[in-house]
Order: structure tokens, then sequence, then C-alpha cells
């Protein structure tokens, strides 16, 4: 074997046939040879070689395979059943419970320089290492090799996908939130771009967790568009068709002249049953996910999506058909639509929540009370059980997950697998921001919506998950995590995407939590119900709006009317008056804050800072004029 783990360096596709009929079998191997692309042979051959499996499965993707695999996690004792029918759970190891930052790496030959936000690792020097890892990995297990497709079958946005692990519990939970594309992979034959995905959760302890958390490794590899995740279960780590998909797509979508981007899809309801398209971007504990769900509208998706132009217009797709949600805090009152989902006998897995005695489940912010004793990520529990450095184990870890498709839920769009997508109307970006964004604002257009709002996206710390509150980290369009090329390349792709649009999205900002001087929260968490049929009205120009230094923001008489009609609730003036006041020194400092950054990259878009020092010219002369924090009613209406 080479350094890089190649096979057949000199082979044919009759010498690597000859191998998988040979490893494989007849049965099995009647499923690959109707696939005629040999990159696809080549990869299974190479990582069968490699990794040297006892057994060896292929999903077609029909119902029998699927239930073999599910069948197949619950044998393995990978998954257990609950008390719900078809509900299982699933247990990752203590010490593997999110996504691992660290060794995450994106692999990168010498020449290539993706500016420091990235974190990027020698790709000859880590393919090696990866490959000693993997060697011989799967000796005495399964290996399960599964075809999938990122966006809807046969469409302009299908990327076709391979995936090989030795864990059921992987292939499960992708068989839950993604396409199935082996009819995909055979339709597009030779032309199949396949993105590839190999995992092995190595070595397990009694508890059938890994045991090997330090040598936990997840490598992108751009130039193969091939992903490694290694001695790892969480999700996160090991579902490779999300977030590590994600960093494939980016760099695919760079060359090619479209998006992938780290957004929810969902559809507004308007006046005289319209409906709105809207996507976007929230980072972690900023409201992506309840406004996803928001009662009474339609989702589409809640975590990445794909944009494309079509006829001067944006159209997208959810990547996914599921939904890997954080479950920690669900409850009937704030969530009923996941709610109803975790309560029916549908297929869902649960992870890192507690177990009864009886079976059924708990989890931090449940509704009941927290039962005395159970099983949980940390073996059998009880109320006070302490962890190896004396701190409290809860219930359920606070990144405990639930799985589940999203054909389940009630208020799911009909255009989920529409091949042509949705038309985009408006692009969101919210942050978590204490003083400075008002709740809603529109951009003057999308240049500015861009530079402004999701170029300028930051989010503060919250006490609970980082111990210090209120740091804010820069975050462009919720994406920095999963970048796989230059943080300004990407600005510049975004820019460069909303040219030459006859009708492009309108680019909105929302901030869900604007405090006062007590540290109290200025709006409800249901307001963000008012904020959304704005926008939508806005979108259409069926109102007016006032426009201000930074952005269009509401009228007062349009907001009372909407609190009124959806959430019948009075708004009074002075609830307006200080949730949409321009604070002038807080948004100067944010575009210090912001533009010092870009300041620090090399080849920063031409057009950043021109936007910024307009925005801040405008600034200072209302400031000049009306003083520090101006009331909305100083400024004029603008169509």
């Amino acid at each position: 074997m080479s350094d890089t783990g190649d096979l057949f360096l000199t082979g044919n596709s009759v010498e690597t046939s000859a191998f998988l009929k040979r490893r494989i079998g007849k049965s099995e191997y009647g499923k690959l040879e109707k696939i005629d692309n040999y990159s696809v042979h080549h990869f299974i051959a190479k990582y069968i070689n490699i990794c040297n499996p006892k057994e060896i499965f292929v999903s077609s993707g029909n119902s029998e395979d699927l239930e073999y695999i599910r069948k197949s996690a619950l044998m393995a004792s990978e998954e257990s059943k609950l008390a719900l029918e078809s509900h299982t759970v699933h247990f990752d190891n203590y010490r593997d419970q999110g996504r691992d930052r660290e060794h995450t790496l994106i692999l990168v030959s010498n020449s290539v320089k993706l500016g420091d936000k990235i974190r990027t690792g020698n790709r000859a020097d880590r393919l090696r290492e990866i490959h000693q890892i993997l060697k011989d990995i799967m000796q005495n297990r399964k290996m399960y090799i599964s075809f999938y497709s990122l966006g809807p079958e046969n469409s302009d946005f299908s990327i076709p996908c391979i995936q090989i692990t030795d864990s059921a519990y992987v292939s499960h939970s992708e068989n839950i939130l993604y396409r199935q594309g082996y009819s995909e992979v055979v339709r597009e034959g030779s032309q199949a771009q396949v993105f590839k995905f190999i995992h092995s959760q190595g070595e397990l302890d009694e508890q059938k967790t890994c045991n090997n958390i330090d040598k936990r490794r997840v490598y992108i590899d751009l130039e193969d568009e091939t992903v490694f995740s290694v001695n790892s279960q969480y999700a996160g780590n090991t579902v490779g068709l999300k977030k590590l998909a994600m960093r494939l797509a980016i760099s695919r979508a760079s060359k090619e002249g479209w998006l992938t981007e780290h957004m929810l899809l969902m559809g507004i309801h308007g006046p005289n049953n319209r409906i709105t398209y809207f996507s976007g971007a929230f980072p972690s504990m900023c409201g992506k996910t309840s406004t996803a769900m928001l009662e009474d509208e339609l989702i589409l998706g809640d975590d990445i999506a794909y944009l494309k132009k079509h006829d001067g217009s944006v159209r997208s797709v959810n990547v996914e058909k599921g939904v890997f949600g954080i479950i920690h805090g669900i409850n009937s009152g704030d969530d009923p639509i996941q709610w109803e989902v975790l309560h029916s006998p549908v297929e869902v897995i649960l992870s890192n929540i507690l177990v009864k005695p009886d079976r059924s489940v708990h989890w931090t912010g449940k509704d009941g009370v927290i039962p005395e004793k159970g099983y949980n990520h940390s073996g059998d529990w009880r109320i006070g059980k302490k962890d190896e450095n004396g701190r409290e184990i809860s219930c359920s870890h606070q990144n405990a997950r639930f799985t589940a498709s999203l054909e389940h839920f009630r208020n799911l769009d009909k255009h989920l697998n529409d091949p042509q997508g949705v038309t985009l109307s408006a692009v969101v970006y919210g942050g978590r921001d204490s003083d400075t964004w008002v709740p809603v604002e529109e951009s003057f257009n999308w240049e500015h919506g861009i530079v402004t709002k999701g170029a300028s996206l930051e989010s503060e710390t919250t006490a609970a998950t980082l111990g210090k509150e209120g740091v804010r980290e820069f975050n462009p369009m919720s994406n920095l995590d999963f970048l796989s090329i230059p943080v300004d390349r990407y600005i510049q792709n975004n820019l460069d995407f909303g040219k030459n649009l006859s009708n492009p999205p309108i680019i909105f900002a929302v901030n869900y939590f604007q405090r006062n001087e007590n540290g109290g929260f200025l709006t409800d968490k249901k307001d963000k119900k008012i904020w959304f049929k704005w926008m939508e009205l806005r979108v259409h120009k069926d109102i007016r709006a006032i426009k201000t230094p930074t952005g269009l923001i509401p009228i007062y008489q349009d907001l009372k009317s909407l609190f009124k009609k959806v959430l019948n609730h009075d708004y009074p003036e002075e609830n307006y008056e200080q949730q949409f006041k321009v604070k002038v020194p807080e948004n100067l400092a944010k575009i210090e804050r912001i533009t010092q950054i870009y300041k620090e990259m090399s080849d920063v878009p031409d057009t950043i800072f021109p936007v910024f020092e307009s925005q801040k010219t405008r600034l200072k002369a209302a400031q000049e004029k009306f003083g520090d924090h101006i009331s909305p009613t100083n400024f004029q209406y603008s169509s």
C-alpha cells in the first residue's frame, strides 16, 4: 500500500471488478455491477482492501435493504428499542458528544492557503496518517456501503454520494436524513461526480462506544472530494453528508458559481393564500430551529441549502430530507410541532437522553419532573451523579439529539422533493445581539445586505456554553466553521451571486436578543412571527418602511396591526420606540470591529470598505442632527 493508501495504481476496471466479485460476493456485487462508474468501483475496492472487513453489505436503497440496516443497528447494540414503537436510542462515548473542531481539518497541498480562519493539514502527511489508522480497522466487522443524493434526485441540484462505514447506526441515521441515491448514481453512470465518505468507529468499549477518542480524526480532502472520519460515533463527526459534505459542496460551488449555505428554508403565508419562500442563516443558539419550525408556517429545511440562479431569480433546495435536531429544552408549549413528532410512533433515533426503567425517556427541559434514576450516556444514572472532574451529570447531554424524517412534520411544505426547488424571495441573517441590531431590518440592496448583514454577522456567547457571556464572535453568514475556501473569496462569491439577477431575494437581518438596561429581553419568543410576517409584506411592497442610516425598518402602525392580527396582542408604541431606536455609538463600534477583521485579510473584495464607509457617514450625520440614540420617528418613510 502506498502512503496515500492507493490500490490498483496500474490496474484497470477488469482487475477491480475481479477483486470486488471475490471480496463482496455475487449477490452484493450484482448491485454494484449496475453502476457504470469506474471511480466508484475503484473507491470501494480501495477501502475494502485497506479496511479489510469480515463482511460487506451493499444497499440499493430499497425497503428491504433499509430495514436490514435498521435491524443491524439493533443487533449490534448500537441502538436499543424504546417504549414508543419505532423509536430507538443511541449513546455516544462521554467524550464524544460534539463536533471535534481540533481534529477536523481541510487537507491542502503546500501551495494552497485558506487563511488563518480555517484549520488545514498537509494533504500528503494527513492521508498517510489516516490510511495507517484505517489499515485493517474493520476486520471482524461488517462494512456497509450506501448511496445517497444531496438535494432532490434527477435535479440540477443533485450531488450523488457514496458512504462506506462499519456503523449500522451511521447508515441508519443517513437513511433517515438523506434521499436514497443508488438510482441517481446508476442514472448518471460514468458522468457522476460523486462525493465519497469513509468512516469507521474503531475499537469499541464494553458500552459499545468509541474507545480511541485520542485518535479521532475528521479530514476533508478537497482534491479528491473525499471525507475521512475515524474513532467517533457522534453524528456530527460521522454522518458525512451533513457538515462534512458541506465543505466539499462549498468548494465545488465556488468553482461553478452557485452557493452552499448554512441556511434554513421555509415558506411564510401572506395575503390571499400567497406563500413566500425565505432562507435564513443563524449561528448556534440564535433561534434557527425555532424559526424553521414556526407554527402555522411551512418548513422545507432547518440546516443546509443549495442556491442557484435560474432565469434571473434564485432557486433553492434543502440538501436533506430529515432533521438532526437538538432535543434539549423541547417542550409541548414552546415546540408543539417537534413535540408531536417525538411522541408519535414513527421512525426516530434519540441520542444521549435518559432512558427510564420502563424504556420511556426524559431529557432536560421536557415536560414533567426529572426522574430520580435511569440510564444515559454516562451509564447508570441518578440525580446528583458526578463525572471524574466532580461536575454533576445532567439527565441528558446538552447536545442530545433526535433524528427524524421531515415527512412526519405536519408543517412540511409540498416542494421538499421538487427537482426545481423553490424561488427564494428573501434571505435572512440573525445573530445574538444585546445592544446594536433592531428586531428586523431590510437592506437597501443586495450588496448592502451581504456586507452589513451577512458578512457582519456576529453572535454573543452565552454563559451556559463558554462561561463568559457577551463575547461577540465573528461568523459571516453563520458559515465560518464550515468554510473550505478563504473567507474573502467566500464573501466575494456571495457578492457576485447577486449580480445580473432581475429578481434578487431581498436581504433582511433579525435579532431576537435585544436587552434593556436591566438585562431583560425586549422581545418575546413568539414575536419572531411578526417580524417574518412584516418581511413577507415588504417583499411584495404591500407596505412602506422607514429609511434609517442602517436599513429599512417597520412603521409602528403596521406592527401594531400585525401583533393584533397574528398574536392577538397589543403593541404599545413605547415598545416600538425602545426596540427600533437607532443606536449610533453601538453601530459605529460594530463597523470598527468588522472592518478591522477584514483589514487583516489579504484579498478582501473592493466593495466591502466603501459600503462600510457610506454607512458610517450616514450614522455620523444622523448623530450630529439627532444625538446618539435616535427615535425611528425622526426618519422619513421610504417606498
